[in-house]
């Protein structure tokens, strides 16, 4: 079996200190002068061919010119006092997060103008940036933004109030909140990106005068900070604002923008890592990647090792140790312990920002050293991830992606969403083209084997690439433009999972010197020369990390996944199992051309269809299992059915049950809320919790058949990883426990239960349940409420 890891023992990404070696050429010596030696051929010099990820593209371009610049525009236009021109759109652009979107939008129509040329992308982008000079000349301090804050009152107004308040040091700084506005930071972020973007693919320049001005806005705020007071802000989520204003360096060449990006560095997450520590659980992923992402792009510019040995060490730990088999990664939006991937099979894994984030990062550290590792990983996540997230049909997109049996996907409203996967969705589908081909002096690498076009400017040359890979493993590069004869290396990609493969030249063996996962083929090229690769296409099975009972099927670079109906049809069964002792052999194909096998006595509770995962948009599906032998099985078996004799003992002597987060049971039982409690699902139950501020109490049934119960007990549902979480449970206004989660069984369900003194109970017939959050701390979520009588005592022998 292969390990998750990404990795082969032929080109294992070293994890010692060799890893941290910079390496100038393929085999060459460390210069650390100049760490970028590979760089991709500009998207503008790309164009896709008919495939899937065509497809995608010309979705999203129908989106993004379905799409209105003015609605994004409206609060950057309504707190300058100007005319504001339609309405503010739904979701997040009507939250205190309004205004992210702007920064998004102007990537996407950069991006999707290089990638297709499409000049209705450009003339969208001047009028953006000539709204934005009007925005920031009538507030006439360098400020533009479109996000808003809330007061303690619950009223809502412009969230540039916040800032002469934390200029004055009343700095409340939370995960994701500063001072009652949302991420303000990571907002601006999205803003400095789209108009930097607007510069690099289009030459669009004016906003970098736009960008200048906010910088000096922004900088005027931290200065007037300590070092202690930065990283209290810092500790609200602020994406990848030190890359802003490094990138705004390497654009303008002024030092101060270089100074305020290495100012803003987060100790508290970033320090471990260049001490190559693994403390990532726990804290919420997307958060973090922006800033490794940021620090890569500063030791680029600066070429200080302890960003290099963050970032890499970052990449090495999320890939090879908190990353699912699609390439995504986290668990309800955070980290986990590393090697616990079978404890976090849930509907709410992989967040799609946090792969977009990683691809990102993968560039980087691709472009310091060309090895064809990295592109193992991001070919994983580009196909698995990146193409299910979009459902082509629609347009519109995945917040997470679910992998646990039997959920579906949920797409985004055209104009009622936003979410930041939404927006970072916009931005990937409108740039597939990216990462095919890199070029170094005379080598142009093809890391992605998509059906495209390139021309190679450096080398006047022109190739077509055409393939139906990954549902075929052959691949031909053809050159189809050249002048005269050229000498010069194609370095073509060897995947890691490839056992062998057959590379030729016009129909011939290739004479090709494999180094670093590339078989390097150097010769004089001349138009009309085919290369042509092979790559058997072999089913295999890949263990989640850190638990070799549970596995994924994979054709090539494809996770296959059982098709277990329709999105829009529920599925209540329990999850699929594999049985037996040679599982591979138990698959055989219906249609190999498009990547459909059916399992023959395997599967458990019956056989299964497997299909591409990332092509199942409106299917549920299953992508792990658990594999037994036939007597792990029928072992299992026996412990299925004294659980379930366990359970139905348990409804007997049940009093009421609380199904919480459930909108009927909540009214049948009297809910009340004190703000700041929201239903949750999870694993695919539901529950609700209670944040600082809040609370819910319930109503519950304390007869049984007319009669008092006797003593009884309270039993509550909680998820065992839960951190950092402690409340009460009140029965009538008297606690009866104060809980305090803090890991105490992770990866597993666990039932708390709480004896209820019998004076509460007695003569009545119901009780009010109520639980509130301690100050600063959450409660829950609780998943469930049960009363129950106390079970009788055993009758002596």
């Amino acid at each position: 079996m292969i390990r998750t890891t990404f990795q082969t023992d032929r080109r294992a990404l070293l994890c010692g200190a060799g890893a941290l070696t910079l390496l100038t050429a393929i085999g060459g010596p460390a210069v650390a002068s100049a760490p970028i030696v590979a760089r991709p051929i500009p998207l503008t010099q790309v164009r896709l061919l008919p495939s899937p990820f065509l497809e995608a593209v010309e979705a999203n371009r129908r989106y993004l010119l379905f799409l209105s610049p003015d609605r994004f525009l409206y609060n950057y236009h309504k707190f300058a006092g100007m005319p504001v021109k339609g309405e503010i759109y739904g979701g997040w652009e009507s939250d205190t997060i309004a205004g992210e979107g702007l920064g998004h939008y102007l990537s996407a129509l950069s991006l999707m103008h290089a990638q297709t040329g499409d000049n209705e992308c450009v003339a969208r982008i001047h009028y953006i940036i000539s709204e934005l000079e009007k925005v920031q000349a009538a507030h006439g301090d360098g400020y533009v933004a479109g996000f808003m804050r809330k007061r303690k009152d619950g009223s809502i107004v412009d969230g540039k109030e916040i800032f002469p308040e934390i200029m004055a040091g009343d700095i409340r700084s939370a995960g994701f909140d500063l001072n009652g506005c949302w991420v303000p930071f990571y907002n601006w972020h999205k803003l400095f990106a789209g108009l930097l973007d607007a510069q690099a693919y289009c030459g669009v320049d004016r906003g970098i005068p736009v960008a200048e001005k906010l910088g000096g806005y922004i900088e005027m705020v931290f200065a007037a900070l300590d070092d202690a007071q930065t990283q209290k802000v810092l500790d609200c989520e602020h994406g990848g604002i030190n890359e802003s204003f490094a990138e705004l360096y390497s654009r303008t060449n002024n030092p101060r923008w270089l100074k305020l990006s290495e100012r803003l560095y987060h100790h508290r997450m970033l320090d471990p890592l260049a001490a190559r520590e693994d403390k990532l659980a726990n804290n919420h992923a997307n958060t973090q990647v922006p800033k490794l992402i940021g620090l890569a792009r500063l030791y680029e510019l600066t070429q200080k090792p302890q960003y290099q040995t963050a970032s890499s060490f970052f990449w090495e730990r999320v890939v090879n140790h908190h990353s699912f088999v699609i390439g995504g990664n986290a668990d309800r939006e955070y980290f986990f312990e590393p090697d616990t991937i079978s404890a976090h099979i849930t509907e709410q894994t992989c967040e799609s920002c946090n792969t977009y984030n990683m691809l990102k990062l993968t560039r980087h550290l691709y472009s310091w050293s060309p090895k064809a590792a990295w592109f193992d990983y991001y070919e994983r996540a580009h196909l698995n991830h990146m193409l299910a997230h979009q459902n082509p049909k629609t347009g519109m997109f995945t917040y997470m992606m679910p992998l646990m049996s039997g959920a579906a996907r949920g797409f985004s409203d055209e104009e009622n969403s936003f979410w930041c996967c939404v927006l970072s969705g916009i931005e990937t589908h409108s740039k597939h083209g990216d990462s095919i081909y890199w070029h170094q002096e005379k080598t142009l690498f093809v890391n992605l084997f998509i059906p495209s076009k390139v021309n190679w400017a450096e080398q006047k040359a022109a190739f077509e690439l055409t393939t139906k890979y990954p549902y075929e493993g052959q691949v031909a590069l053809k050159l189809s433009q050249l002048s005269g004869a050229k000498t010069f290396t194609v370095a073509v990609r060897i995947p890691g999972w490839a056992e062998a493969s057959t590379l030729q030249v016009n129909g011939k063996p290739a004479l090709a010197k494999m180094n670093d996962g590339y078989a390097l083929i150097t010769r004089k090229w001349r138009a009309g020369d085919v290369v042509t690769l092979d790559l058997p296409l072999k089913l295999r099975f890949e263990t989640a990390a850190g638990d070799n009972k549970v596995v994924a099927l994979l054709r090539g670079p494809m996770v296959l996944a059982a098709d277990l109906g329709p999105a829009d049809q529920p599925w209540g069964g329990d999850a699929p199992a594999l049985v037996g002792s040679d599982l591979i052999g138990s698959f055989y194909p219906v249609s190999a051309a498009e990547a459909v096998y059916v399992s023959k006595g395997s599967g458990r509770p019956a056989d299964m269809t497997f299909r591409p995962f990332y092509a199942q948009y409106e299917r549920r599906t299953a992508v792990y299992f658990n594999r037994y032998s036939d007597d792990e099985w029928a072992q299992a078996q026996v412990a299925y059915r004294a659980e379930q004799a366990r359970l139905k003992d348990l409804a007997n002597r049940s009093v009421d049950v609380m199904h919480l987060g459930e909108m009927q049971p909540e009214r049948d039982h009297n809910l009340l809320t004190g703000g700041n409690s929201y239903p949750v699902v999870y694993r695919a139950r539901n529950g609700r919790d209670a944040r600082t501020g809040g609370f819910f109490s319930f109503e519950m049934k304390t007869t049984k058949d007319g009669k008092d119960a006797g003593p009884l007990m309270l039993q509550a549902t909680y998820w065992g990883s839960e951190f950092n979480r402690s409340f009460t449970i009140e029965i009538d206004g008297t606690v009866i426990a104060h809980e305090r989660l803090s890991g105490r069984q992770p990866g597993a369900w666990i039932d708390v239960d709480y004896p209820i003194p019998h004076e509460l109970t007695r003569g009545k017939q119901k009780v009010t349940v109520k639980v509130n959050p301690q100050e600063g701390k959450s409660a829950g979520p609780v998943f469930g409420v049960r009363l129950f009588t106390m079970a009788p005592a055993a009758k002596p022998a």
